[in-house]
């Protein structure tokens, strides 16, 4: 069985894809991301490791389905789906402050990004679901997707899109069971975490809880190992604990 980490390039992502090593020896990691070498030395380095290029903002070019499956067909399977792809500011982009910001591009590459991207990816790789082995596909979302805790509006493009990947878990959470049991379909939230996404932030962030890459590695493996059927749909903490839609 093997794990495929979508934006394994990322602080999260590389965490996550070091922890997945860590834990599960045996078990090969597939890498996408846009920038392969931009992937830490111990990973790029790490023969178990196939880091392959990928774009969430162009899913359908890129992915080398032989690649993937040459991986899979040898590991026994897909064991788990971690997507850690997100989009919140870029060269281009920063997060609204007021409506007057708000732009159809930035809305547009938003949901890419964060949403669309995860829906193709799960789409390609769901014939390697089958089995009876049990499966976890992770969505990396956040807090600031949950539309019932809402309470300080702005950030249009990040919020909405990623309350959009939220629908999508519980989409897929309805669909995969019935046809790739046993499973489980969850969003994360992995917390403020010390990142390229959240340091443009630091002066806001003073007053918060601010985790480091390994950190929310830890913490979002710890309830990856522990997932089980009836986890299926949820939206959860970085704490365990289950956050409003």
């Amino acid at each position: 069985m093997a794990t495929v980490i979508a934006g394994i390039s990322g602080a999260i992502g590389s965490a996550l894809a070091q922890q997945c090593l860590d834990a599960w020896p045996e078990q090969p990691v597939i890498g996408l991301c846009r920038h392969p070498e931009r992937v830490p030395d111990a990973l790029r380095q790490d023969s178990r490791v196939h880091l392959l290029p990928w774009q969430a903002e162009c899913p359908s070019d890129g992915l080398d389905d032989a690649a993937v499956g040459d991986v899979l067909s040898a590991a026994g399977g897909l064991h788990n789906l971690i997507y850690a792809v997100g989009l919140l500011h870029d060269d281009t982009q920063f997060p609204e402050k007021r409506l007057e910001q708000l732009s159809a591009e930035s809305l547009a590459r938003a949901f890419q990004v964060n949403c669309t991207g995860f829906g193709l990816l799960v789409q390609a790789l769901a014939p390697w679901l089958r089995g009876k082995q049990f499966k976890r596909v992770a969505a990396v979302s956040a807090k600031v997707g949950s539309i019932s805790d809402n309470h300080l509006g702005g950030w249009y493009a990040y919020r909405c899109s990623k309350a959009a990947l939220n629908m999508l878990v519980r989409n897929l959470s309805v669909e995969l069971p019935r046809r790739y049991s046993p499973i489980a379909c969850v969003a994360l939230h992995p917390g403020t975490t010390r990142s390229a996404l959240s340091e443009p932030f630091s002066q806001s962030l003073a007053n918060l809880k601010v985790h480091e890459a390994s950190e929310t590695a830890s913490n979002l493996f710890r309830i990856l190992a522990t997932l089980s059927e009836a986890d299926n749909g949820r939206f959860i903490h970085w704490d365990g604990s289950d956050l409003p839609w």
